[in-house]
């Protein structure tokens, strides 16, 4: 059975559907969940979106329908309903849900991660996942075209900023002609990309280039400058009052760099450092993000590490390294 024959057998099938995605979610998580409710709604379907946390202000654009809730918020009122059939998206475990929404998911007859990272072959085998694409996003807007769902702007700005986010504004290599031709048929529905990214990014104040400025200036790279890295403390964040979610994309700015492969930004979150990792060309960060402990995709990884951001540095910089010889030397004999 395809990706398409298993998500349309088992849409069709079910009539009270809940959609939830990971825990602290990304652009990409909520726009694939979103459009996919507003699809199964136009289907006649009872559907939900059931996140464990309420929806940050930042992202309530998106949702006009208020399609997604709270897990206390599902529970208060629909703890008794039978669930036909719970999907995830952008992700591929329900460790990552969190617990209360992993109870929800317990009253289910069927499940279905709709995502595209990297699993284990037998999950593959009985979900739509599809490594290949660019964003979960660009997934659930195929899957929507393939049950003969008409795209309409409620769906379409979502799936576009879901795009847009997980592809670092269509930069990474994952971009493919059928994700330009997916954001097309989002743009004929109305969406405008200065529009859509001006939502999503948001207009910045003052204090925000400050902040980047002085993460800017914390830049440093090792003697070849192959590997290039920032660092972000909770201290500069209180300083300038900017949101941790603003700071997503700062990496990015390292990839501009002449002889970089790979880009690292360490931010120190309480007792533990988020190490994010990108790359260029076809070093695959994802497997290094393994090794630490974390996991993502080709070009864009990241783990978490405890201890202290200025501890880890040096050991982090030096695993790449290693790491990174091991993969250069592995293109050369390929």
């Amino acid at each position: 059975m395809t990706i398409t024959e298993r998500f349309q057998f088992l849409t069709k099938k079910a009539e009270n559907i809940v959609i939830s995605t990971h825990i602290f979610p990304d652009a990409d998580g909520i726009g694939s969940e979103i459009a996919l409710c507003l699809a199964m709604r136009a289907l006649g379907k009872n559907a939900i979106c059931v996140n464990e946390e309420p929806l940050l202000e930042r992202y309530k654009y998106l949702d006009p329908h208020d399609v997604i809730i709270s897990s206390a918020d599902y529970l208060a009122f629909y703890k008794d309903v039978q669930i036909d059939l719970f999907i995830v998206t952008d992700t591929n475990s329900l460790e990552r849900i969190g617990e209360t929404v992993k109870s929800i998911a317990k009253n289910r007859v069927d499940l279905l991660f709709i995502d595209h990272h990297p699993c284990p072959k037998d999950v593959m085998a009985n979900h739509c996942i599809d490594t290949t694409k660019a964003a979960t996003g660009e997934l659930a807007g195929d899957l929507i075209n393939a049950i003969g769902v008409e795209l309409t702007r409620e769906m379409a700005m979502p799936l576009y900023t879901a795009i847009l986010i997980d592809t670092s504004s269509f930069r990474y290599p994952t971009v493919t002609g059928n994700t330009h031709r997916l954001i097309g048929s989002l743009m004929d529905t109305g969406v405008r990309p200065p529009h859509a990214y001006n939502m999503i990014y948001g207009t910045k104040k003052i204090s925000f280039m400050k902040l980047l400025g002085k993460v800017l200036a914390s830049a440093h790279t090792t003697k070849d400058e192959k590997i290039a890295w920032l660092i972000l403390t909770e201290d500069m964040l209180e300083k300038f009052s900017v949101d941790t979610e603003d700071t997503h994309a700062f990496i990015n700015h390292l990839l501009v760099l002449d002889n970089i492969k790979i880009a690292v930004m360490f931010k120190q979150m309480g007792n533990q450092v988020k190490v994010s990792l990108r790359s260029v060309g076809k070093i695959d960060v994802g497997v290094m993000a393994r090794a630490l402990g974390g996991g993502g995709h080709d070009h864009s990884a990241a783990t978490v590490i405890d201890g202290n951001v200025e501890e880890i540095i040096k050991s982090t910089i030096d695993r790449l390294q290693g790491l990174l010889e091991i993969a250069e030397k592995a293109l050369e004999e390929n």
